[in-house]
């Protein structure tokens, strides 16, 4: 399922998603300006577990591995991000991102401790981001794309979009945990797991400006 619009109208100009958007971009397009030096560019600013710098729990949100890694997290930030940034308000919004990255690189660190596979992405934030969606927004749809043989475009309740999401993510990060590879690669679930949860409560602490909408509920 591919999430294309939240029914959920936005009152605000959402400058911080915008600019997170354009962010993540941008240091997407130095990467692949370095060339054949991103390997070693993204061993120095991604998470390794094994040899964890904790900087990395920050730099490594806005490092991407390759184009639909990076179109796909965007899409989700924009679907769900603009909602909630509207909601607690840019400055606290960027806050909550960068604590629910934060959240979720501890938790891809607790999970692989081993690992010398480089993690990296804003999918662990924006993980945060859908956690407090959920919470904020459950009466809410999403316009969404699904694949059943031929190409479907539905309004699918947000918590049923949302809460599929992250059982695939947990069923998925589990199933990996037999894994010894610690060398090859593959996606940060733990990462995504932890990056939900904190989200769902993190969003707690950020109360919900009330000039716009009457019945936004208050943490």
């Amino acid at each position: 399922m591919i999430p294309l619009r939240s029914s959920e109208r936005v009152y605000s100009r959402t400058i911080v998603t915008g600019t997170l958007i354009a962010a993540n971009t941008a240091i997407f397009l130095y990467q692949f300006l370095l060339g054949y030096r991103v390997d070693q560019f993204i061993r120095t600013w991604g998470i390794i577990p094994n040899d964890l710098h904790l900087i990395t729990l920050l730099t490594s949100i806005f490092l991407h591995g390759g184009w639909l890694h990076l179109l796909g997290n965007m899409l989700f930030l924009w679907v769900f991000g603009r909602n909630l940034e509207d909601l607690i308000g840019g400055g606290r919004f960027l806050v909550f991102y960068l604590l629910c990255g934060l959240a979720a690189g501890v938790v891809q660190v607790i999970a692989s401790p081993y690992s010398q596979v480089p993690t990296i992405g804003a999918s662990g934030a924006i993980a945060g981001v859908m956690g407090a969606y959920l919470i904020k927004f459950p009466r809410s749809q999403i316009d969404t794309m699904v694949w059943l043989v031929l190409l479907f475009r539905l309004a699918i309740p947000a918590p049923f979009v949302l809460l599929f999401w992250f059982a695939l993510q947990f069923v998925n990060g589990f199933e990996s945990i037999g894994e010894r590879n610690y060398t090859g690669g593959g996606v940060a679930y733990f990462a995504h797991i932890g990056g939900f949860i904190a989200g769902i409560l993190l969003i707690r602490l950020f109360p919900s400006r009330q000039r716009w909408r009457h019945w936004y509920e208050e943490s």
